[in-house]
């Protein structure tokens, strides 16, 4: 994948709002529901949300400015003392014993065979798979999703379950989608995500995973992941909206336009409102079983983005003939 600054088009000085804006902008322009005649746009549009992943995490890119994380957000390895440079699973440690690195849930894993042993066959299947999940092809923002690594491979394990990792829209995940999916095996299956998903719900395939001499086939955990939105914010089943409103809006009051996912309503604005108002709108959320989610859309009034001489003079008016205070019970 390309360094996430470049695929949001800003400089490493970037603040996070600049970021927040450029990402934005590139998601409308990408979005797959904007251009459904050009399937390319849908592996810029996962390669957006995943730079995004990274740049729009204060915590996650502190580590990528700091080499920490690689542009997939993957933990880089920097070597393990005693390790052999080259590119094999292992090398041997001080007292001569062989040692061996999976990677795993909790990443990088040692584990030491002394007298020069090289463990189980099927132990050695495992660091070779964890080994592959941790550095092998297939997790570009063309396949559709962002990685998959090795189940833990203990040594009384009979199954042998393998994860992956799936990417989609908001707009896929209310709906429900088809997608494939390339296993840490190599093998690539087709997925259906049914309409409602949450995001970190799996789907589990079974007898996908991987086989062992006498023992059963273990199965593909398929763990889906909501791509970030330029507008929604998801909580669990429910969506958050900041609704930009005008000034005069605010304080007339009117009806207003709202997205939401299966299309556009109206709500009703009274006259006075402020600034953090929040509209409840039943059933707008994604649509969970047995209940779908709600939309909740709050209020943010934005001023003109130029300055208004008569919008000043009419609020200096106000502040001295109409003075009050909303800050009075905080002290």
């Amino acid at each position: 994948m390309r360094d996430p600054y470049e695929v949001l088009g800003v400089p490493k000085s970037a603040s996070q709002d600049e970021i927040k804006k450029s990402f934005r902008r590139l998601a409308k322009k990408l979005h797959p529901d904007a251009n459904k005649k050009d399937p390319k746009t849908a592996a810029k549009f996962a390669e957006l949300n995943a730079a995004y992943e990274i740049l729009g995490d204060d915590k996650k890119r502190q580590a990528f400015d700091r080499g920490e994380i690689d542009a997939e957000g993957k933990p880089r390895f920097h070597g393990f003392e005693g390790a052999s440079t080259g590119r094999g699973f292992g090398g041997f440690g001080r007292e001569g014993g062989f040692e061996t690195f999976t990677w795993g849930r909790d990443g990088f894993r040692r584990a030491s065979g002394r007298g020069g042993g090289f463990g189980r066959f099927e132990d050695i299947l495992g660091d070779m798979f964890g080994g592959f999940a941790a550095g092998g092809t297939g997790s570009g923002p063309d396949s559709g999703f962002t990685g998959f690594e090795a189940e833990d491979f203990g040594a009384g394990r009979r199954e042998r379950d393998i994860v992956a990792t799936l990417i989609i829209s908001l707009n896929e995940a209310a709906k429900g989608v088809k997608k494939r999916v390339r296993l840490p095996t190599g093998k690539e299956v087709e997925v259906r995500v049914p309409a409602g998903m949450t995001d970190g719900q799996q789907i589990r395939l079974k007898g996908q995973g991987l086989g062992s001499p006498g023992g059963a086939t273990g199965d593909a955990l398929i763990t889906v992941r909501l791509a970030s939105h330029p507008y929604f914010k998801v909580e669990g089943p429910n969506l958050r909206l900041d609704l930009p409103v005008t000034l005069y809006e605010a304080v007339l009051g009117g009806k207003i336009r709202v997205p939401t996912l299966d299309g556009v309503v109206e709500i009703n604005v009274q006259a006075g409102t402020s600034a953090g108002r929040t509209f409840r709108l039943k059933g707008k959320g994604l649509p969970t079983k047995p209940t779908p989610g709600d939309l909740f859309v709050t209020v943010r009034i934005v001023l003109p983005e130029r300055s208004d001489g008569k919008l000043e003079a009419l609020m200096r008016e106000w502040r001295d003939q109409r003075p009050y205070d909303p800050r009075k019970d905080l002290g």
